[in-house]
């Protein structure tokens, strides 16, 4: 029978209760598709750092690389930890280490999800720049504490880095329905946007059977909630990215639904798989947690080890589970509820 290794980094807050609910509907999905998950789990979290000093041990890395993937839960206790030392001592880290340029979020409404807006027809793919740009931690502080003090964050864009990104949109435009939004904000930012338009523009040139349309990251934002149904595959900066996809998260019915996969394209280390809602500490341990997202993350993990049955498998168990509006309304249904229905549909 054919096994995975998966690292399970269940994190902070409702992370637990998410992840654990994510590997009940795996492994069963698992079974039935006949293959094995052997999940190792890892305790790196806010609490762990309170304890050790550190968000991961220093080989935390070399640990996961022989993982054939990683699912994570949900990373902050910001009451405890700053989020700035939490996500740049566990998550960047691995993004960064395993060359996870990729950061791919599903935005479309699950059957019986009502969204805020009008229409319901939209399928949008948005893929993040995931370890440069904005977020590469270039600058510092200087004369801190007093009336001179200046704090410098330099945007780092590389021609390898938004070449690569780039094509990946492309690619996946091309095998969903042919249209590619480029986002920047060349008209304010003169260097590094222009620099991503002209890319834009280079590989346009290889892929004539992708429209490729070129936005502002203020239009784009206006764009998903007026005419989302417009949008295919919508290509961005870390930044801008991470802000674009907190708006799908909003009109595909909030951040309970909000999957995403942290992927290394050529597979030369692990890519990771987490839900985009935060560890919600006001919440945790009372058993409410939506757990729909960590699922979806789930099936997208097992998508990408080329268990595309089994992924589709889960996709339509929660499908139906949200068609009886189970998991539908937050705070109704327990965490347990939720996934004992996505593991009845499965069966």
């Amino acid at each position: 029978m054919k096994s995975y290794s998966i690292a399970l980094i269940p994190g902070d807050g409702i992370g637990r209760d998410v992840t654990a609910a994510a590997w009940t509907v795996l492994e069963t999905a698992a079974r039935h598709s006949g293959f094995a998950l052997t999940g190792t789990e890892f305790p790196w979290s806010c609490r762990f750092f309170k304890e050790t000093g550190r968000m991961m041990p220093e080989d935390g890395i070399e640990t996961l690389r022989g993982f054939d993937a990683i699912l994570l839960g949900a990373v902050g206790w910001p009451a405890e930890v700053p989020d700035s030392v939490s996500l740049h001592g566990l998550l960047l880290p691995i993004r960064k280490a395993f060359v996870q340029y990729a950061n791919i979020r599903p935005h479309r409404l699950l059957q019986g999800v009502t969204g805020p807006l009008r229409t319901e027809s939209f399928d949008i793919l948005c893929i993040r720049e995931n370890t440069e740009g904005e977020y590469s931690g270039a600058g510092g502080r200087v004369h801190q504490g007093t009336l001179d003090e200046v704090a410098v964050e330099t945007s780092i864009f590389t021609r390898a880095g938004v070449e690569r990104i780039l094509r990946f949109g492309f690619e996946q435009a091309r095998a969903r329905r042919g249209k590619l939004a480029s986002v920047t904000k060349s008209n304010a930012q003169k260097y590094s946007m222009v620099f991503w338009d002209e890319i834009t523009r280079m590989l346009a040139a290889e892929y004539s059977d992708v429209t490729v349309t070129s936005y502002h990251v203020d239009a784009l934002a206006a764009r998903m909630i007026m005419a989302p149904e417009s949008l295919d595959v919508v290509v961005a900066s870390n930044l801008f990215g991470d802000i674009l996809t907190d708006i799908g998260a909003a009109i595909q019915g909030g951040l309970g639904y909000a999957a995403s996969a942290n992927i290394n394209p050529d597979r030369s280390a692990p890519s990771m798989f987490e839900p985009v809602h935060g560890s919600a500490p006001d919440i945790a341990h009372l058993g409410i947690a939506n757990p729909i997202a960590a699922i979806w993350s789930g099936a997208m993990m097992l998508h990408h080890l080329g268990e595309k049955d089994a992924a589709g498998g889960v996709m339509k168990a929660l499908e139906a589970t949200t068609a009886r509006s189970v998991g539908t309304i937050s705070g109704k249904d327990s965490t347990d509820a939720i996934t004992a229905a996505v593991v009845a549909a499965l069966t």
